[in-house]
Protein backbone atom coordinates (compact mmCIF):
# COMPACT_ATOMS: atom_id res chain seq x y z
CA UNK A 1 0.00 0.00 0.00
CA UNK A 2 1.16 3.42 -0.61
CA UNK A 3 2.15 5.54 2.38
CA UNK A 4 0.12 8.08 3.50
CA UNK A 5 1.78 11.29 4.37
CA UNK A 6 -0.52 13.82 5.67
CA UNK A 7 -4.38 13.46 6.96
CA UNK A 8 -5.57 15.72 3.95
CA UNK A 9 -4.20 14.85 1.00
CA UNK A 10 -3.95 11.09 0.76
CA UNK A 11 -1.28 9.53 -2.08
CA UNK A 12 -2.51 7.27 -4.89
CA UNK A 13 -4.51 4.06 -3.28
CA UNK A 14 -2.83 0.29 -4.54
CA UNK A 15 -4.64 -0.75 -7.78
CA UNK A 16 -7.50 -2.53 -5.36
CA UNK A 17 -8.39 0.52 -4.69
CA UNK A 18 -9.53 2.86 -7.60
CA UNK A 19 -8.54 6.53 -8.51
CA UNK A 20 -7.10 8.47 -5.91
CA UNK A 21 -9.28 9.72 -3.29
CA UNK A 22 -10.19 13.10 -2.09
CA UNK A 23 -9.64 14.55 1.32
CA UNK A 24 -10.22 11.95 3.76
CA UNK A 25 -13.73 13.48 5.86
CA UNK A 26 -14.54 13.51 8.90
CA UNK A 27 -17.11 11.11 9.61
CA UNK A 28 -20.31 11.49 11.62
CA UNK A 29 -21.21 9.30 14.63
CA UNK A 30 -25.01 7.87 13.74
CA UNK A 31 -24.17 5.19 16.59
CA UNK A 32 -21.54 4.86 19.02
CA UNK A 33 -19.03 1.74 19.99
CA UNK A 34 -21.38 -1.41 21.20
CA UNK A 35 -24.81 -0.02 19.91
CA UNK A 36 -24.59 3.09 22.53
CA UNK A 37 -26.37 6.19 21.96
CA UNK A 38 -23.98 8.42 24.25
CA UNK A 39 -21.54 9.59 21.62
CA UNK A 40 -24.43 9.77 19.04
CA UNK A 41 -23.72 13.54 17.34
CA UNK A 42 -20.56 13.34 17.81
CA UNK A 43 -17.95 14.10 14.97
CA UNK A 44 -14.31 12.10 14.42
CA UNK A 45 -12.30 14.30 12.47
CA UNK A 46 -9.48 13.15 10.57
CA UNK A 47 -5.88 12.90 12.69
CA UNK A 48 -2.56 11.93 11.75
CA UNK A 49 -2.63 9.02 13.76
CA UNK A 50 -6.58 7.84 13.90
CA UNK A 51 -6.53 6.99 17.50
CA UNK A 52 -10.14 7.68 17.90
CA UNK A 53 -11.56 5.75 14.79
CA UNK A 54 -9.42 2.79 15.62
CA UNK A 55 -10.99 3.00 19.16
CA UNK A 56 -14.61 2.28 17.21
CA UNK A 57 -12.40 -0.84 15.85
CA UNK A 58 -10.85 -2.21 18.64
CA UNK A 59 -11.13 -6.15 19.19
CA UNK A 60 -11.00 -8.54 22.31
CA UNK A 61 -7.86 -10.41 22.48
CA UNK A 62 -7.33 -13.81 20.96
CA UNK A 63 -8.09 -14.79 17.85
CA UNK A 64 -10.45 -12.43 15.40
CA UNK A 65 -11.53 -12.54 11.75
CA UNK A 66 -12.95 -9.46 10.48
CA UNK A 67 -14.19 -8.87 7.19
CA UNK A 68 -14.11 -5.48 5.18
CA UNK A 69 -16.22 -4.73 2.00
CA UNK A 70 -18.27 -2.06 -0.01
CA UNK A 71 -21.42 -1.99 -1.94
CA UNK A 72 -23.49 0.52 -3.50
CA UNK A 73 -27.03 1.48 -2.51
CA UNK A 74 -28.44 -0.97 -4.83
CA UNK A 75 -26.60 -3.79 -3.38
CA UNK A 76 -23.73 -4.25 -6.06
CA UNK A 77 -20.12 -5.25 -4.68
CA UNK A 78 -18.06 -3.76 -7.81
CA UNK A 79 -18.59 -1.21 -10.58
CA UNK A 80 -18.42 -1.31 -14.22
CA UNK A 81 -15.14 -2.73 -14.74
CA UNK A 82 -15.61 -5.53 -12.28
CA UNK A 83 -13.18 -3.38 -9.46
CA UNK A 84 -14.71 -2.42 -5.78
CA UNK A 85 -12.53 0.59 -6.08
CA UNK A 86 -15.08 2.38 -8.59
CA UNK A 87 -17.52 2.03 -6.09
CA UNK A 88 -15.55 3.33 -3.21
CA UNK A 89 -15.02 6.60 -1.33
CA UNK A 90 -12.77 8.65 0.48
CA UNK A 91 -15.15 7.84 3.78
CA UNK A 92 -14.67 3.83 2.84
CA UNK A 93 -10.68 4.88 2.28
CA UNK A 94 -10.19 6.40 5.37
CA UNK A 95 -11.86 3.40 7.57
CA UNK A 96 -9.88 0.54 4.88
CA UNK A 97 -6.49 2.31 6.04
CA UNK A 98 -7.41 1.51 10.23
CA UNK A 99 -8.51 -2.04 9.58
CA UNK A 100 -5.62 -2.84 7.45
CA UNK A 101 -3.27 -1.18 10.57
CA UNK A 102 -5.12 -3.11 12.95
CA UNK A 103 -4.69 -6.26 11.00
CA UNK A 104 -1.79 -9.24 11.27
CA UNK A 105 -3.15 -10.53 8.01
CA UNK A 106 -4.87 -9.54 5.21
CA UNK A 107 -7.30 -12.24 3.86
CA UNK A 108 -8.66 -12.78 0.18
CA UNK A 109 -9.49 -15.04 -2.32
CA UNK A 110 -7.66 -15.76 -5.85
CA UNK A 111 -9.81 -14.30 -8.01
CA UNK A 112 -10.16 -11.14 -5.62
CA UNK A 113 -6.55 -10.91 -5.61
CA UNK A 114 -6.14 -11.33 -9.87
CA UNK A 115 -8.83 -8.72 -10.56
CA UNK A 116 -7.95 -5.91 -8.08
CA UNK A 117 -4.13 -6.28 -8.42
CA UNK A 118 -3.36 -7.10 -5.24
CA UNK A 119 0.75 -7.30 -4.78
CA UNK A 120 2.66 -7.11 -1.19
CA UNK A 121 1.29 -5.19 1.24
CA UNK A 122 2.51 -2.53 3.71
CA UNK A 123 1.09 -0.79 6.59
CA UNK A 124 -0.31 2.94 6.30
CA UNK A 125 2.69 5.49 6.94
CA UNK A 126 1.61 7.09 10.20
CA UNK A 127 -0.22 4.22 11.82
CA UNK A 128 2.06 1.58 12.80
CA UNK A 129 1.71 2.43 16.13
CA UNK A 130 -2.08 0.53 16.12
CA UNK A 131 -0.47 -2.69 15.50
CA UNK A 132 1.79 -2.39 19.02
CA UNK A 133 5.10 -4.11 17.13
CA UNK A 134 3.11 -7.26 15.81
CA UNK A 135 5.34 -7.04 12.91
CA UNK A 136 4.61 -6.98 9.22
CA UNK A 137 0.90 -6.52 7.83
CA UNK A 138 0.73 -10.26 5.84
CA UNK A 139 -1.04 -11.09 3.03
CA UNK A 140 -2.44 -14.70 2.42
CA UNK A 141 -4.57 -15.76 -0.84
CA UNK A 142 -6.98 -18.80 -0.80
CA UNK A 143 -6.96 -20.40 -3.78
CA UNK A 144 -8.07 -24.03 -5.05
CA UNK A 145 -5.63 -24.14 -8.07
CA UNK A 146 -2.99 -22.67 -6.30
CA UNK A 147 -2.30 -20.68 -9.10
CA UNK A 148 -1.26 -17.21 -7.81
CA UNK A 149 -1.73 -13.65 -9.66
CA UNK A 150 1.37 -12.43 -11.72
CA UNK A 151 1.76 -9.94 -9.36
CA UNK A 152 1.80 -11.97 -6.32
CA UNK A 153 4.11 -14.84 -7.77
CA UNK A 154 7.50 -14.73 -7.37
CA UNK A 155 8.08 -11.81 -5.83
CA UNK A 156 10.53 -10.76 -2.79
CA UNK A 157 7.69 -10.82 -0.33
CA UNK A 158 5.31 -13.22 -0.79
CA UNK A 159 1.69 -14.17 0.41
CA UNK A 160 0.67 -17.02 2.33
CA UNK A 161 -0.82 -19.60 0.27
CA UNK A 162 -4.33 -20.92 1.68
CA UNK A 163 -4.80 -24.19 -0.57
CA UNK A 164 -4.95 -27.93 -0.57
CA UNK A 165 -2.63 -30.69 -1.98
CA UNK A 166 -3.21 -30.31 -5.43
CA UNK A 167 -2.83 -26.81 -5.28
CA UNK A 168 0.49 -26.55 -3.13
CA UNK A 169 1.92 -28.45 -5.67
CA UNK A 170 0.89 -26.04 -8.33
CA UNK A 171 1.83 -22.74 -5.79
CA UNK A 172 5.45 -24.19 -4.84
CA UNK A 173 6.61 -23.02 -8.33
CA UNK A 174 5.43 -19.24 -7.27
CA UNK A 175 6.21 -19.43 -3.37
CA UNK A 176 8.47 -21.03 -1.29
CA UNK A 177 7.59 -23.72 0.56
CA UNK A 178 6.88 -22.16 4.27
CA UNK A 179 4.42 -20.06 2.71
CA UNK A 180 2.51 -22.49 1.61
CA UNK A 181 -0.30 -23.69 4.33
CA UNK A 182 -1.75 -27.04 3.19
CA UNK A 183 -5.05 -28.17 4.56
CA UNK A 184 -7.25 -30.98 3.95
CA UNK A 185 -10.11 -30.23 1.28
CA UNK A 186 -13.48 -28.40 2.21
CA UNK A 187 -16.10 -30.54 0.32
CA UNK A 188 -18.55 -31.25 2.82
CA UNK A 189 -20.99 -27.26 3.32
CA UNK A 190 -22.66 -27.43 6.39
CA UNK A 191 -26.60 -28.02 6.13
CA UNK A 192 -28.35 -25.04 5.05
CA UNK A 193 -25.36 -23.11 4.23
CA UNK A 194 -25.46 -20.96 0.75
CA UNK A 195 -23.83 -23.17 -2.00
CA UNK A 196 -21.08 -21.50 -4.02
CA UNK A 197 -18.70 -22.81 -7.06
CA UNK A 198 -16.40 -23.95 -4.61
CA UNK A 199 -19.04 -26.15 -2.62
CA UNK A 200 -20.03 -28.14 -6.04
CA UNK A 201 -18.55 -31.29 -7.48
CA UNK A 202 -14.85 -31.30 -8.07
CA UNK A 203 -11.59 -32.95 -8.74
CA UNK A 204 -9.92 -29.91 -6.41
CA UNK A 205 -12.35 -29.30 -3.83
CA UNK A 206 -11.56 -25.76 -1.49
CA UNK A 207 -9.68 -25.73 1.08
CA UNK A 208 -10.64 -26.11 4.60
CA UNK A 209 -10.81 -22.66 6.24
CA UNK A 210 -11.21 -23.33 9.46
CA UNK A 211 -8.09 -25.32 9.64
CA UNK A 212 -6.21 -22.07 7.06
CA UNK A 213 -7.28 -19.64 9.66
CA UNK A 214 -5.73 -22.25 12.45
CA UNK A 215 -2.56 -22.08 10.59
CA UNK A 216 -2.08 -18.73 10.15
CA UNK A 217 -3.18 -18.30 14.08
CA UNK A 218 -0.27 -20.80 14.60
CA UNK A 219 2.12 -18.05 12.91
CA UNK A 220 0.85 -15.29 15.13
CA UNK A 221 -1.67 -14.25 12.86
CA UNK A 222 -4.36 -14.32 14.85
CA UNK A 223 -6.16 -10.63 13.64
CA UNK A 224 -7.64 -11.37 10.23
CA UNK A 225 -9.03 -8.84 7.73
CA UNK A 226 -11.06 -10.91 4.87
CA UNK A 227 -11.48 -8.25 1.61
CA UNK A 228 -13.57 -10.72 -0.35
CA UNK A 229 -14.20 -11.76 -2.30
CA UNK A 230 -17.82 -12.93 -2.22
CA UNK A 231 -17.51 -16.36 -2.56
CA UNK A 232 -14.73 -16.40 0.64
CA UNK A 233 -16.88 -13.65 2.23
CA UNK A 234 -19.91 -16.39 1.78
CA UNK A 235 -17.90 -19.13 2.59
CA UNK A 236 -16.72 -17.64 5.73
CA UNK A 237 -20.29 -17.18 6.80
CA UNK A 238 -21.63 -20.64 5.89
CA UNK A 239 -18.92 -22.20 8.24
CA UNK A 240 -19.29 -19.40 10.88
CA UNK A 241 -15.99 -18.03 10.82
CA UNK A 242 -16.45 -14.64 10.84
CA UNK A 243 -16.95 -12.72 14.14
CA UNK A 244 -18.02 -9.51 11.95
CA UNK A 245 -18.19 -7.77 9.39
CA UNK A 246 -17.98 -4.50 8.02
CA UNK A 247 -19.90 -2.77 5.18
CA UNK A 248 -19.36 0.66 3.55
CA UNK A 249 -22.29 1.69 1.32
CA UNK A 250 -21.53 4.12 -1.23
CA UNK A 251 -24.15 6.33 -2.96
CA UNK A 252 -24.36 4.92 -6.25
CA UNK A 253 -26.71 3.06 -8.15
CA UNK A 254 -24.68 0.34 -10.73
CA UNK A 255 -28.00 -1.44 -11.80
CA UNK A 256 -28.27 -4.64 -12.66
CA UNK A 257 -25.38 -7.07 -13.43
CA UNK A 258 -22.47 -6.64 -10.54
CA UNK A 259 -23.23 -9.80 -7.85
CA UNK A 260 -23.73 -8.79 -4.32
CA UNK A 261 -20.25 -8.57 -1.32
CA UNK A 262 -21.71 -12.49 0.09
CA UNK A 263 -21.73 -14.40 -3.18
CA UNK A 264 -23.32 -17.67 -4.29
CA UNK A 265 -25.68 -19.89 -7.03
CA UNK A 266 -29.16 -17.63 -8.17
CA UNK A 267 -32.20 -19.23 -7.28
CA UNK A 268 -32.74 -22.12 -9.24
CA UNK A 269 -35.57 -22.03 -11.79
CA UNK A 270 -38.83 -24.77 -10.93
CA UNK A 271 -39.20 -27.73 -13.17
CA UNK A 272 -34.96 -27.46 -14.07
CA UNK A 273 -32.79 -30.63 -13.61
CA UNK A 274 -31.41 -28.85 -10.42
CA UNK A 275 -34.70 -27.67 -9.31
CA UNK A 276 -35.56 -31.79 -9.02
CA UNK A 277 -32.18 -32.61 -8.01
CA UNK A 278 -32.13 -30.46 -4.74
CA UNK A 279 -36.18 -30.76 -4.29
CA UNK A 280 -36.85 -27.26 -3.78
CA UNK A 281 -37.53 -24.80 -6.77
CA UNK A 282 -35.20 -21.80 -4.90
CA UNK A 283 -32.73 -23.95 -5.20
CA UNK A 284 -29.64 -24.41 -2.74
CA UNK A 285 -28.93 -20.87 -2.31
CA UNK A 286 -32.41 -19.95 -0.91
CA UNK A 287 -31.88 -22.31 1.62
CA UNK A 288 -29.69 -20.71 3.74
CA UNK A 289 -30.31 -19.61 7.14
CA UNK A 290 -31.05 -16.14 8.11
CA UNK A 291 -28.02 -14.35 10.06
CA UNK A 292 -28.64 -11.83 12.97
CA UNK A 293 -25.77 -9.80 13.50
CA UNK A 294 -25.61 -6.82 16.00
CA UNK A 295 -25.01 -3.34 15.08
CA UNK A 296 -22.00 -2.08 16.58
CA UNK A 297 -21.40 1.13 15.16
CA UNK A 298 -22.63 3.47 12.49
CA UNK A 299 -20.91 6.04 11.02
CA UNK A 300 -21.25 8.84 8.30
CA UNK A 301 -19.61 11.29 5.69
CA UNK A 302 -21.55 12.70 2.88
CA UNK A 303 -24.24 10.21 2.20
CA UNK A 304 -22.39 7.42 2.69
CA UNK A 305 -22.46 4.73 5.54
CA UNK A 306 -20.23 2.95 7.57
CA UNK A 307 -21.43 0.18 9.25
CA UNK A 308 -20.05 -2.24 11.37
CA UNK A 309 -21.81 -5.85 12.57
CA UNK A 310 -21.34 -7.62 15.25
CA UNK A 311 -21.86 -11.67 14.67
CA UNK A 312 -20.95 -13.18 17.79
Amino acid sequence: MSAVSDVTTPPPPPPSQGPRPPALPALDVLLGPGGSGHLAGTRLEPTPDEEALAAFYASPPGPHVRANMVASVDGGAWGPDHRSGTINDAADWRVFRVLRALADVVLVGAGTARAEGYTALDVPRGLEHLRAGRGPLELAVVTRSGHLPASLAGGERPPFVVTGEHGASVARASVPADRILVVGPDDAAPPGAPRTPRDLPSPTPGPDLRAGLAALADRGLDRVLCEGGPHLLADLLARDLLDELCVTTTPVLVGPGPGRIVGGLPPVPAGTRAERETGTPDGPAASAPLVHPRLAHLLHADGTLVARWALR
